[in-house]
């Protein structure tokens, strides 16, 4: 179940983070914090302190009387952890027994060697809250043997101590050990204090819990970010299926409404030419020589544009009447105007509006044929000028 304050403070950020649109806040970045050591070598130089004293605890810090050092650098070590807070080592050590000073229960007459080499199995105590720090506590138990006063001996060790860390490869260590001698030669227990200066190499880092908790947190708003991007990404393929789909209805309709225009006008195109079709087979209307008056095949050709012109009502008509060639152009001006009058005159006593009709003379300016003032033609050539033309001006 996940932690309720963690729950709160995701849904406190991802509101703020998702409302604004803005990156994950700073302090939400992993950082050289929220890791840990999981596994490293640690290769240490320093001092170590004696106190053989045998009364354990009675007088510990009595340097004067029952410290043995030397003033300079008197041990090393080794020490190799691991990645689940266990550490394993060797150390080896060198001192010198002051004069005068109790060994083993009794003074010590004159100064003696001190050799020591032993390993150990070391707990690193953060490792309990899977936390890293400056401070680092630990404990550790091992095996040893030592050469002091003059007589070799195994011992059981316990050891405490802590390192703090200057910076990621330096620290320092400080450790008490606590020498328990195996058998029973005469050897008391003895404690060995140290301080040194530690070299942390081939270095394996993992994140701390904390750590862990933060990029937890992070792999969420980055899920709740790919979520609402994903979900945006679907709305706005949503609202563009939506604009496409209306724009290919529109499409369509445009072009239903286009395809219908088009029907209309050729529609209205079919009409028009079947009325011009009409009007063109009724042919002109003719005249006799020298007559304005209309001829029964000539009334019957006005007839039946009549019959055209009531049927389509809005059509208008241009007449144009004509003579031939024979007689003056004064006297063809006259008479083709006295033949567009009577033809206009028949068509609106059939019924047609005069508004409908534009007469036009031509006298003998367009002739039909070549039957002009320089052919002899036939009579009836002439025949084919002397005429009332019908043309569609409007519909």
């Amino acid at each position: 179940m996940k932690n309720p304050i963690h729950l709160a403070l995701f849904s406190m950020l991802s509101t703020i983070f998702f409302s604004f649109g803005q990156e994950a806040p700073q302090d939400l970045e992993l950082t050289p914090k929220d890791s840990i050591v999981i596994s490293s070598s640690m290769l240490g130089l320093g001092f170590n302190v004696v106190d053989d004293s045998g009364d354990v605890f009675d007088e510990l810090f009595s340097v004067d009387d029952q410290w043995n050092y030397v003033p300079y650098p008197s041990r090393i070590s080794f020490e190799r952890s691991t990645g689940k807070g266990l550490g394993y080592g060797a150390i080896a050590s060198y001192n010198q027994y002051k004069k005068g000073i109790v060994i083993d229960g009794v003074v010590n007459d004159e100064e003696t060697t001190y050799l020591s080499l032993d390993s150990r199995v070391s707990y690193d105590l953060n490792k309990l809250y899977n936390e890293t720090s400056w401070f680092d506590p630990y404990v550790g138990i091992g095996l040893g043997y030592t050469q002091a006063n003059d007589q070799a001996r195994g011992t059981y060790n316990a050891v405490v101590g802590f390192r703090t860390w200057i910076s990621e490869r330096w620290g320092l260590d400080f450790n008490s050990s606590g020498k328990w001698a195996m058998g029973n030669n005469g050897a008391t227990n003895h404690l060995q204090h140290a301080v040194g200066v530690l070299y942390q190499f081939d270095v394996a880092k993992g994140l701390s819990k904390k750590g862990e908790e933060k990029l937890a947190l992070i792999q969420e708003l980055q899920k709740e970010k790919q979520r609402v991007a994903d979900s945006l990404a679907t709305a706005n393929r949503i609202e563009e299926e939506a604009l496409l789909a209306k724009r290919l209805a529109e499409e369509k309709e445009k072009s239903r409404l286009a395809a219908e225009e088009q029907a209309k006008k050729d529609t209205e195109n079919a009409g028009k030419q079947k009325i011009l079709n009409e009007i063109e087979a009724l042919g002109n209307a003719h005249f006799a020589l020298n007559s304005s008056y209309l001829a029964e095949d000539a009334k019957k050709v006005l007839n039946d544009l009549s019959v055209i012109l009531k049927t389509n009502k809005t059509v208008r008509l241009k007449i144009t009447s004509h003579t031939d060639s024979r007689g003056t152009d004064k006297y063809n001006r006259w008479l083709s105007e006295r033949r567009v009058k009577r033809t206009v005159d028949y068509l609106v006593a059939l019924g047609i509006a005069p508004e409908r009709l534009n007469g036009l003379a031509k006298g003998e300016d367009q002739l039909a044929n070549h039957c002009d003032d320089e052919v002899v033609c036939t009579e009836e050539e002439h025949l084919e000028n002397r005429r009332s033309e019908f043309e569609v001006v409007a519909f």
